[in-house]
């Protein structure tokens, strides 16, 4: 057995427990020092104008028999972090994300609603619980976590709840919160009475999203912002208008804006169309890693890939299609704030 495979058994049976702690990393709230945009525009302290976005590329991480490296996709992913920071050692990334406090608790929010084939790859996955305990993280202190265990299981993840090991649960295991959860007096339109997991609000400090990116037959796409439908006990009370302003709105919550602070956008495996559930027929391997912080951009540069990749099969856009992903300009407005959705103010950065 190798030495990673060996590390990654011991990390989810909790017989990993690092002794050290970063020294240059960031609470549950605070963003990056210098790496562009932020998603709470209120607290912006690098650069306001901008929001960076890295996406990074692999076309090796399929074989030619279309199986997934694991070990590319560390690299990947190791690649698109020191990028996005600027660092030269991915480990630097990384401890710059992770909070300094030894009991501060982070989530990874995944999405497995699409089924077996079109959910966020469990190489992804242990890839990021792999790096954040590396970092300093206790196995127990990261959960990884989603709507319910059979879109945990869909990720090819095994569900465990053991509070010793890095924990891979769906909500029914912790419930959800009876009402609305107003820590602010703001109205937040279509999400107002959302009823958000208390996986989010009560058991993580931080979550970073791993959504997988596809198509939508309803929303044109599904990514960083709508992967926050997994949080809430009725997402399709915010699907009306293909999730505009649902979308949005969800995404200004207090819980989700503040908490969701950073993305590691699954395109490894993605879907141009028919989503958003499996469809064979329009899968893509396109082998990359979209990160950022501002959602918004992420979101708006997703966008932009699978119109790219829907032109190149003889497809329309999505917005020729009429479903064109409209929440996320409504998310940029000035009413959300939530991040940038114009290419001038996205610094895109391609590795």
């Amino acid at each position: 057995m190798n030495n990673r495979r060996y590390f990654l058994k011991a990390a989810f049976s909790g017989a990993v427990l690092l002794g050290w702690q970063s020294k240059s990393s960031l609470g549950a709230s605070a963003r990056f020092a210098g790496a562009g945009g932020h998603q709470d525009r209120s607290t912006r302290h690098i650069d306001p104008a901008t929001s960076r976005v890295v996406v990074a590329r692999d076309a090796g991480l399929h074989s030619a028999s279309g199986d997934l490296n694991e070990q590319r996709v560390v690299d990947l992913l190791d690649r698109a972090m020191a990028a996005y920071t600027g660092r030269d050692k991915a480990m630097e990334a990384w401890r710059r994300l992770v909070p300094a406090a030894a009991d501060r608790v982070i989530g990874l929010k995944i999405n497995g609603s699409g089924g077996k084939g079109m959910a966020t790859h469990a190489a992804l996955v242990l890839a990021v619980a792999e790096r954040l305990q590396q970092a300093g993280v206790k196995p127990g202190n990261i959960i990884v976590w989603d709507r319910d265990s059979n879109d945990v299981e869909a990720c090819g993840l095994t569900v465990n709840a053991d509070p010793a090991r890095v924990r891979c649960v769906g909500t029914e295991q912790f419930g959800y919160e009876s009402g609305p959860v107003a820590e602010e007096p703001i109205t937040y339109g279509a999400a107002a009475n959302a009823r958000l997991s208390k996986i989010l609000t009560r058991e993580c400090d931080m979550v970073i999203g791993l959504p997988i990116l596809k198509d939508h037959s309803e929303a044109g796409i599904s990514f960083a912002m709508k992967n926050m439908d997994g949080a809430v006990a009725h997402p399709e009370e915010l699907e009306a208008g293909g999730g505009n302003p649902g979308v949005a709105d969800l995404n200004l919550v207090p819980a989700i804006r503040q908490k969701v602070c950073f993305t590691i956008g699954d395109a490894i495996t993605s879907l141009y169309d028919g989503g958003p559930r499996f469809n064979p027929q329009h899968l893509w391997q396109s082998n990359a890693l979209v990160v950022g912080e501002d959602r918004v951009a992420v979101d708006f540069t997703a966008w932009q890939m699978i119109d790219r990749r829907r032109v190149e099969a003889g497809l329309p856009t999505l917005k020729v299609a009429g479903r064109a992903p409209n929440y996320i300009a409504t998310a940029a407005d000035a009413a959300h704030g939530l991040g940038f959705n114009l290419p001038d103010r996205i610094g895109l950065v391609e590795v």
